[in-house]
């Protein structure tokens, strides 16, 4: 029998039918579920969405399905759609920046009226936000989705236009800084030297990632036979390399397995890029080191906008970055309870990765139609946070846990801390929603070509059923008859026509999030971290 073979040594090999049939159920079962759950309020609320990320347009997709008759503002100034789970990627090799950027109108759902302008202020005593035009749109309940600010600048010497030089390089900044960074990367592996890499003290989104970083540049410096010529260092910034416990003794042990130094309670505070040394703060005082190569992770914290209003934490952990004040059950604010918190920008334990958005919008859509229709709300945020962890190209953990640090994995049969290529397939494949042609896939090892080729196999396998489960959904819901011409109809009419050069990569699923099934997004991305 075909099995996902193990990619080392000790790992217990998965039965390709197991693996498919478990999929299938509980993917099918969950989206009937999701289906049978979905309620309607017909209250005609006045809704402000704050905010055109992830989070902001799952939500604008969810509220005009469940709302029809609300009136239902989005405002941002944004006008290009990043996948930041896929940044990691890029800076692999693997993506492109075309597989990372798209246009933010192509998912803005019909009926939701878009103020294209930034938020300038945001008043909950008079409810009302204010745009940086001045604009005022007054609201009766209010999504705060705005996402984070990334604080380069509160490392002394850095800036983000110097990733890409000096051996500087970092992800989080956008794609084309992420592309520097891949860039970076292959130069310090060519070259040779004392590679940096380390996570911020401050809360932050895909706190999973500086570790990926970490994997990547060590399995590509393998695979160009360039390993003895880089030493790599992992400069956490507390006593632990990740907040959950068992993932904590996993990467410790990988990293030792993989000759991957670990320095503990070092945070960067200050960077000299002509000389390149980077100094870290401990609690035995200032520590400088010298680097080759530094993958920097900035400080994250609140947009101004938000920091500046009522809405942040007043005290406690979270109220050093302006994180909005958020009950973890329901993300509702405490002191507001028509506001909502959702995505990065929320002030809760844990939560900021794509994944978690998927799981926030339902929670707080579905409470606030049951609130507005007369019923009582009654689904609860658990802290669900997932991340894909990368552990070589080929490789990946699929990691899942709640607020309290305890794994909760989607599929039971996908253990959390082996690193398995279908764990890899969802980072790299089924966050892409379709497999190209040009894939680039894992190279085949010395001895175990036979087990790798059928990894491929059962891998091809596993997406095509996941395909037909999406496309099995999608037909569920999708209009019959009549009001299925009516919906065509409409829908051509409201299509802007645009020149062939300019029409948006329709391959896949759909790209509209206001079209079919699964409207916060409906994109297999969500579901990766």
């Amino acid at each position: 029998m075909r099995r996902i073979a193990a990619c080392e040594q000790g790992e217990k090999p998965m039965k390709r039918r197991e693996f498919l049939i478990g999929a299938a159920a509980l993917a099918v079962g969950a989206a009937s579920a999701e289906q049978a759950s979905a309620q309607m309020s017909e209250a005609r609320a006045r809704i402000v969405i704050a905010g055109a990320g992830a989070a902001g347009l799952a939500l604008a997709a969810r509220l005009r399905r469940q709302m029809p008759n609300a009136t239902i503002t989005l405002i941002d100034a944004k006008q290009e759609h990043h996948f930041q789970p896929g940044f990691t990627l890029v800076a692999a090799g693997l993506w492109s920046l075309a597989d990372i950027t798209e246009r933010n109108a192509d998912y803005v759902p019909r009926g939701v009226a878009w103020i294209e302008q930034a938020v300038a202020e945001f008043d909950p005593e008079a409810k009302v936000v204010i745009t940086a035009a001045g604009q005022r749109i007054a609201y009766d309940f209010l999504f705060v989705a705005t996402g984070l600010m990334l604080d380069y600048r509160a490392i002394a010497g850095m800036d983000a236009s110097l990733i890409g030089k000096e051996g500087i390089a970092s992800i989080y900044a956008g794609p084309a800084q992420a592309a520097a960074s891949a860039a970076e990367i292959d130069r310090f592996i060519e070259s040779g030297g004392v590679g940096l890499f380390g996570r911020p003290a401050s809360e932050m989104k895909c706190a999973g990632a500086p570790l990926k970083i970490a994997f990547i540049t060590d399995d590509k410096a393998r695979r160009k036979g360039r390993r003895g010529a880089v030493k790599l260092t992992y400069n956490a910034h507390n006593l632990t390399v990740f907040s959950v416990p068992p993932v904590h003794d996993k990467v410790k042990a990988l990293f030792a397995a993989r000759d991957v130094a670990v320095n503990y309670s070092h945070v960067l505070k200050a960077i000299d890029p002509g000389a390149r040394r980077a100094t870290y703060a401990t609690p035995a005082g200032d520590v400088t080191l010298d680097y080759d190569f530094i993958h920097v992770v900035p400080p994250m914290r609140a947009p101004d906008a938000v920091r500046d209003s009522p809405l942040p934490w007043r005290d406690g952990p979270l109220a050093a970055g302006g994180w909005v004040e958020a009950e973890r059950a329901t993300l509702r604010h405490p002191r507001y309870q028509n506001v909502f918190a959702v995505g990065d920008i929320a002030g809760v334990p844990r939560g900021k990765t794509a994944a978690s958005v998927k799981w926030q919008v339902p929670v707080v859509v579905d409470n606030l139609v049951a609130e507005t229709a007369g019923r009582a709300p009654q689904k609860t945020y658990n802290g669900y946070t997932s991340c894909p962890m990368v552990t070589a190209i080929g490789k990946a953990m699929l990691i899942e846990f709640d607020y309290d640090g305890k794994l909760i994995p989607s599929f039971p049969f996908i253990p959390p801390l082996e690193e398995l290529w279908v764990s890899w397939l969802i980072e790299e494949k089924g966050t892409e929603g379709r497999l190209p042609r040009d894939a680039a896939r894992p190279r085949m090892t010395a001895g175990s070509e036979g087990e790798d080729r059928e990894r491929f196999q059962s891998g091809d396998a596993v997406l095509h059923s996941l395909r037909k489960r999406r496309r099995m959904v999608l037909a569920a819901a999708r209009p019959r008859g009549g009001a299925a011409r009516r919906h065509r109809r409409e829908r051509a009419a409201a299509a802007p026509r645009r020149p062939a050069a300019e029409a948006p990569d329709r391959r896949g699923i759909g790209r509209r999030a206001d079209h079919g099934r699964g409207g916060d997004l409906r994109r297999a991305r969500l579901d990766a971290g």
